[in-house]
């Protein structure tokens, strides 16, 4: 127990190491964050391990003092599990950022309106609201509706250049299908600079995906709307699962991953970034059809079906 209080307060410490990065110039911001990800993640990874070791005398412990158990039954031969096929697509993603000098953030589910609204140029009258309807709490709080209810407060955390990535699940009032989830993981990334253009987004956006599927993938940008970049595109990839079209492609041959563009004025500013000075763009993507893509997994919905066959089956 002891060692479970010392990572406890190593990994507390670390994240107080990363509140202020902001204050560090930006030629040593990044490469500090990437370093402290790097420390926090492994300080992580020893903390489960101690954590499962420490239920685990818990339970022999409990096991050896109860005498109704017989402990000469054979062993009926225990599958030993695995992660969720999102959770390894996820991992995967975070690695390939990492490598590229993106800092891994985390944000809560839960959301003031302020942060997953009106910071990303959603205002309480504009139409998009309706788009993404949500859970309210009766604080007036929202189980978020997308990962980009982080964006304000790294903007505000890190100053005006730095990139990053932070993974989340997201909530909304969707009309399920064999694409579309109310419950759903996003991946959504961010870089703010000076220079900064569309042409970074695709670069970084087809390097990720091509450590992702291990080839190239064919991707496009459509221009499209979105309330918080200027200007905004669908982003998609040429599905995988089929030749012809199915039920993830719609018929089209193509499958699409999210949105992006250049993050828009308004949410720099609301950031306390000059966007006169500084640019950027943000991309978002959903975690569960990057998963199908790779997987060759035509049906969203298994993701949460607990069916353990279908997640013992994806390898």
């Amino acid at each position: 127990m002891d060692i479970i209080k010392t990572l406890e307060e190593e990994l507390k410490a670390v994240k107080k190491q990363m509140d202020y990065l902001r204050s560090l110039e930006p030629s040593k911001r990044a490469a500090t964050g990437a370093a402290l990800n790097t420390r926090k993640k492994g300080i992580e990874e020893k903390l489960f391990s101690a954590q499962k070791e420490a239920r685990v005398q818990e339970v022999n412990a409990k096991l050896a003092a109860d005498k109704l158990v017989d402990i000469t039954a054979p062993d009926l031969g225990a599958k030993r599990g695995h992660l969720h096929p999102i959770t390894r697509v996820q991992r995967e993603v975070e690695d390939v950022f990492a490598s590229m000098g993106f800092i891994i953030e985390e944000g809560p589910e839960i959301a003031t309106e302020f942060d997953n609204f009106d910071a990303v140029n959603v205002p309480a009258n504009h139409p998009a609201r309706d788009m993404q309807d949500t859970f309210w709490l009766s604080n007036g709080q929202v189980l978020k509706t997308h990962t980009s209810a982080l964006q304000n407060a790294l903007l505000r955390r890190y100053g005006p250049e730095f990139k990053a990535i932070f993974p989340g699940r997201c909530f909304r009032n969707e009309a399920v299908d064999a694409s579309h989830e109310n419950t759903f993981f996003q991946v959504e990334g961010m870089m703010v600079g000076k220079d900064i253009s569309i042409a970074n987004l695709i670069y970084f956006m087809q390097t990720a995906l091509a450590a992702v599927f291990k080839k190239d993938v064919k991707v496009r940008l459509r221009p499209s709307y979105f309330p918080f970049v200027e200007p905004g595109f669908e982003f998609d990839a040429k599905c995988i699962i089929c030749e012809n079209g199915c039920s993830v492609c719609k018929k089209t041959g193509w499958v699409e991953l999210g949105g992006c563009g250049m993050i828009h004025p308004n949410v720099l500013r609301m950031g306390g970034v000059d966007p006169t000075k500084y640019q950027g763009f943000a991309f978002g993507f959903g975690l569960p059809r990057l998963t199908m893509l790779k997987y060759g997994i035509n049906e969203i919905r298994y993701f949460n079906s607990g069916n353990l066959e279908f997640l013992r089956s994806v390898k």
